[in-house]
């Protein structure tokens, strides 16, 4: 039975437009995702040490540039820009700043009388481009294909976070700090701190994201030009700006009667404080998850050692994809259950904070417990939000009309205000704290 029953899928469906969907999904957030699990070995490298976060994430704010810049044109330029051929160029920025990564991430410049790592922001500024592009163009349009492949291409997008991740478990950081006794050029000897090396290094890292990039690209290539592809269209009438219009009429049910759009959308009306208190909660979430945390997780995780800001980093970013894969299987729209996860979420976030403000010395530091709490703690943190963001968006996905378009802007804007909120708080009012180790002079 249940054999018959995947036959049924496959043969519902081209599973060679499926698998390029997957990899044309994994070309979206790769960069940025990548950047971030390489932090770990950047701040070690960069004159902005552990402040190099808080002036990542608001570069990869600017990047929301380029989808503004996009509806700009949509909507005023009187020549119509065929979508394919935007992405065509997204996609192309991407693979050229992927391979740029490789060679630039450690070259720095004198910015204001201060050594800055001034490439390395322009190649994170591309590399954002493309991710918070994708959201306006990506997306859209694989709504030009059944809905079937809707589901395969937010696989591929949940993929651009766990490969890289998966990668950098690989690659390791090497190790914590330590003290190592050298000779000296007059016969004694000192301690000296040493870091051992990763397996492979970031621009070995990036060569391989590169190498995800194009065949990102290649995948994009071939459903926009195969006849096998385009065969899998929906009925959908493609208008200006990808936007389209289905024909509601093929839709049916399971026995065979026909749907009218209401029977096939399932709305459940929120009332208005409801749908303004999900719209404050999204705004919330994505300031601290998008914009604070990330900002302030290398003080909260390094006084514990590379290895637990490595692994925090890491897993927290496998956390993302997982969670929205057990959303399709656990119920994700009960707004009680999302106030629960809520309150869990900011008594786990109240402690990541602690940890980061009482920089250097975070409890339990130097304890194997504190090691394991911290990344615990940053791991599901991020797992709920990543929930929780889900829930809310497929909440206001079934209210219809610009419900959607309302997430999207709270979301951005939440994310825009904890990006500033965190790099002043960082560079400017000297709340967190970081340290360098040193080693005794003499044996």
């Amino acid at each position: 039975m249940r054999l018959t029953s995947y036959k049924s899928i496959l043969r519902d469906r081209r599973v060679f437009v499926d698998f390029l969907a997957i990899l044309f999904g994994i070309g979206s957030w790769i960069g940025i995702n990548s950047t971030f699990v390489q932090f770990p070995l950047l701040v070690a490298l960069a004159p902005e040490r552990w402040d190099l976060p808080s002036f990542i994430v608001v570069i990869i704010q600017l990047g929301n540039l380029g989808p503004l810049a996009y509806t700009l044109i949509q909507k005023y330029s009187p020549k119509k820009i065929l979508d394919a051929h935007v992405i065509y160029g997204i996609l192309g920025i991407g693979c050229m700043a992927a391979l740029a990564m490789c060679f630039v991430y450690d070259i720095t410049a004198y910015v204001a009388g201060m050594q800055r790592s001034v490439w390395l922001f322009v190649v994170v500024f591309f590399l954002a481009l493309v991710g918070c592009s994708s959201s306006v163009l990506f997306m859209p349009y694989m709504g030009r294909f059944r809905e079937i492949y809707l589901i395969t291409y937010l696989i591929g997008e949940g993929l651009s976070g766990f490969l890289p991740s998966t990668l950098a478990l690989i690659q390791g950081v090497g190790g914590n700090d330590q003290c190592v006794l050298r000779n000296t050029t007059d016969g004694g000897q000192e301690y000296e701190l040493y870091t051992p090396p990763p397996r492979f290094g970031t621009a070995q890292f990036f060569a391989f994201v590169t190498t995800f990039m194009v065949v990102s690209l290649g995948a994009f290539v071939l459903l926009e030009n195969l006849s096998v592809c385009k065969k899998e269209y929906a009925a959908v009438k493609i208008d200006r700006g990808n936007k389209y219009t289905y024909d509601e009429s093929s839709k049916i049910n399971e026995s065979g009667e026909q749907l009218t759009l209401q029977e096939d959308s399932g709305f459940t009306n929120l009332s208005v404080t409801t749908y303004r208190a999900l719209l404050v909660l999204m705004g919330i979430i994505c300031m601290f998850g998008n914009g604070i945390f990330p900002s302030i997780q290398s003080y909260s995780c390094l006084p514990y050692g590379n290895i637990a800001y490595h692994l925090t980093v890491t897993l927290s970013s496998i956390a993302n994809p997982l969670a929205c894969f057990l959303a399709v299987f656990l119920p994700h729209t009960s707004i009680r259950m999302i106030s629960i996860l809520s309150s869990i979420a900011t008594a786990i976030g109240v402690y990541a904070v602690a940890t980061a403000v009482m920089s250097p010395s975070p409890p339990l530091l130097g304890n194997i417990g504190g090691e394991i709490l911290v990344v615990l703690s940053w791991t599901v943190l991020n797992g709920l939000i990543s929930y929780m963001k889900l829930s809310i968006t497929t909440i206001f996905r079934q209210q219809g009309g610009k419900s959607l378009v309302w997430v999207g802007g709270v979301s951005q804007i939440g994310s825009f205000s904890g990006a500033i909120l965190a790099f002043v708080l960082i560079n400017n009012a000297e709340l967190f704290t970081s340290y360098t180790p040193t080693c005794p002079a003499t044996p």
